[in-house]
């Protein structure tokens, strides 16, 4: 975000620039074509003498006139209409086209040129409505309407009360010089610049806009955003509206409306650069501070209550007194904020006071021309200085950015340097960890390994002593018994090097360890193994498990079942594996689930399922895709 705000800034000052420029060399290139034009032509005339006749409340004045006209200075702000009739004379009649240029009249006004009508702006008999003052004019003049001798240009106009009304001099001699040497000039400074300051306004107030909602004070309470943006924005988007009105020639609102919105939108400027100046000093954060907020809003609270007794009145000099004391405040502030910015001083803080310092000496010849003088047809000046107040907060921005980012770059380095420490501190710690997980699976391993021999070898070792001990057990006995001690260690072992979940693996190994004692028993082996996939979920203690219960099935067949042929068989149903120790032998009954096998299928849970009749006894266990084990028996 802040990289995108960095270049709009950079791309608006070039902007600026290449505007600027472009103004300057029109202007001078306007100067030189038309010193060549005005060397081999007729001079432009300028009419400053004349007849005017202006009625005011119903009462009507006569008398000479000497131009400008200044309405407001020569009727106290109040509305009226008024005719100016521009006498010249000619020698001869034009042989090139002319023109005619008028800096400043209205607000409404239409042109005559010996009697005929040249052009009409608004509508005379409509009072409040559009203002045709803020734009300089240029009429091009028929050739048939001059001639040689006496000629007359008259100008009608209504002034609305406190618009600034009345007329300047009047231009008028050959087109070229006139629109390119008077014309152009002043309509690339007044509109042109107009429509370039409300562009640079509305950008600037989008960039601070747009920071004071993407940059959060983090380490304030519940995250606080900068409010120094978010002044600068409210300044420079009410500024962007007041200078806008200079090329609205048709306002939305009648004018006593929309004068007291243009009234505001001045003090909103005025009172928001300042705001921003009180959070550029620091003074937000300090208690002691906070009552220089008060006349902030006595600046907006004043300028509506004299804006409107201006317009309730018609009297304008309400407003102009308000704007002294306006004024008054503002050095007052400006005063203590450069005394701040001197005391702890930065660029920000000097580029801004440097602008408010502008802002004001502009400001004050702004009222002195504008609202005092008799002139007519002056463009202020102050909105031009508002121009350094953009370019001092898009400075601003750059100077913050640039800290930000070597802050940023500091705290990347520490903490890359955290993060090589933390990483150097986890490979130790996992170094050890590991060691101590291989030394405790090997530990398990063989507690485990030792809890088989125990429960398996152990158990039927210790069935063997006490079939000695007996002496009522035959040799045969003890030494099936001693055989299934041996071949319970032996799957013991096995198991150590079984992958988890390959039931394939642990079937072979059951063939190979149990074939010599199924022949010594004189019992055929039937193999029905399918290929099987791995089990999920079958980890190496569940393997042992798996391979004790198939052993215990197996055992019972060998030492119960006086069977001739043991069937194993295997094969997968989709995701369930299916196990079956099938003999031919006496059978039992089912509804005595032998201890040791029901104890390996609940540890496993598995389902497991027993069918036992003369000459077919079934034993099936049933792996993945079923819940807990449930027995079953069947006859």
């Amino acid at each position: 975000m802040a990289r995108g705000v960095c270049f709009i800034a950079v791309r608006l000052l070039a902007l600026l620039l290449v505007a600027c420029g472009s103004l300057g060399v029109a202007a001078a290139a306007t100067a030189t074509a038309t010193a060549v034009v005005a060397s081999a032509a007729v001079q432009p005339l300028e009419l400053r003498a004349g007849y005017f006749a202006a009625t005011v409340d119903g009462v009507t004045q006569e008398g000479v006139l000497a131009l400008p006209y200044n309405w407001d200075r020569q009727h106290h702000g109040k509305a009226g209409r008024a005719t100016f009739e521009l006498p010249f004379v000619l020698d001869a009649v034009p042989e090139t086209p002319w023109g005619i240029f008028i800096p400043r009249t209205g607000n409404v006004f239409e042109v005559r040129l010996n009697g005929a009508l040249l052009q009409a702006y608004g509508d005379l008999d409509r009072d409040n409505g559009a203002d045709y003052a803020k734009a300089p004019i240029y009429m091009p003049v028929p050739e048939r309407l001059l001639h040689a001798g006496d000629n007359l240009l008259q100008v009608r106009i209504r002034a609305d009360s406190g618009r600034r009304g009345g007329l300047s001099p009047v231009t008028i001699g050959p087109a070229a010089p006139v629109r390119t040497q008077r014309f152009e000039t002043a309509y690339a400074w007044r509109f042109t610049g107009t429509v370039l300051l409300t562009a640079f306004s509305l950008i600037v107030g989008g960039i601070a806009l747009s920071l004071w909602l993407t940059q959060v004070d983090t380490s304030a309470p519940g995250g606080r955003r900068e409010g120094l943006y978010l002044w600068a924005a409210l300044a420079e988007f009410c500024w962007a509206l007041r200078v806008a009105d200079g090329v609205i020639a048709e306002p939305p609102l009648s004018w006593g409306p929309w004068a007291v919105l243009m009234a505001l939108c001045y003090a909103g400027w005025v009172a928001s650069a300042m705001m921003f100046c009180y959070h550029l000093a620091g003074w937000d954060k300090h208690g002691r501070t906070r009552w220089i907020r008060w006349p902030m809003a006595s600046v907006v609270v004043g300028t509506l209550v004299f804006s409107w007794l201006s317009m309730a009145s018609d009297e304008s000099r309400w407003l102009t007194g308000w704007l002294v004391v306006e004024i008054g405040i503002l050095i007052v502030f400006v005063g203590g904020f450069a005394t701040a910015a001197v005391r702890r001083p930065n660029v920000g803080r000097l580029l801004v006071m440097t602008a408010a310092a502008v802002s004001i000496v502009f400001g004050a010849r702004d009222w002195l021309v504008i609202r005092v003088s008799d002139s007519y047809g002056e463009t202020t000046w102050v909105r031009y200085s508002t121009v350094f107040f953009g370019v001092a907060l898009l400075l601003i921005v750059l100077q913050r950015f640039r800290a930000a980012s070597a802050e940023a770059r500091g705290w990347v380095v520490t903490l890359a340097e955290r993060v090589a420490e933390r990483e150097q501190e986890l490979q130790s710690t996992y170094g050890k960890l590991e060691k101590i997980a291989r030394e405790q699976a090997r530990t398990h391993e063989r507690e485990r390994i030792l809890r088989d021999m125990h429960d398996g070898v152990g158990s039927h070792i210790s069935a063997a002593i006490r079939q000695l001990q007996s002496g009522q057990a035959s040799d045969a006995d003890v030494l099936r018994t001693l055989r299934d001690s041996l071949d319970q260690l032996k799957l013991s072992i096995d198991s150590i090097h079984l992958p988890p979940g390959d039931v394939g693996a642990l079937l072979a190994g059951m063939r190979y360890r149990m074939t010599p004692r199924f022949a010594a028993s004189g019992i055929a082996l039937e193999w029905a193994v399918d290929d099987l996939v791995p089990v999920a979920g079958l980890d190496g203690q569940a393997m042992r498990q798996v391979q004790l219960l198939l052993f215990e099935a197996i055992s019972n067949v060998l030492q119960h079942a006086g069977a001739s042929v043991l069937r194993l068989e295997a094969e997968m149903h989709g995701e369930v594996l299916r196990l079956r120790v099938i003999d031919n032998g006496r059978g039992f009954d089912v509804s005595q689930v032998p201890r040791a096998l029901g104890e390996r299928a609940a540890a496993l849970g598995v389902r497991l399922l027993l069918e036992s009749r003369p000459g077919r006894t079934v034993v099936q266990v049933e792996f993945g895709g079923q819940g807990p084990a449930v027995p079953d028996r069947r006859g």
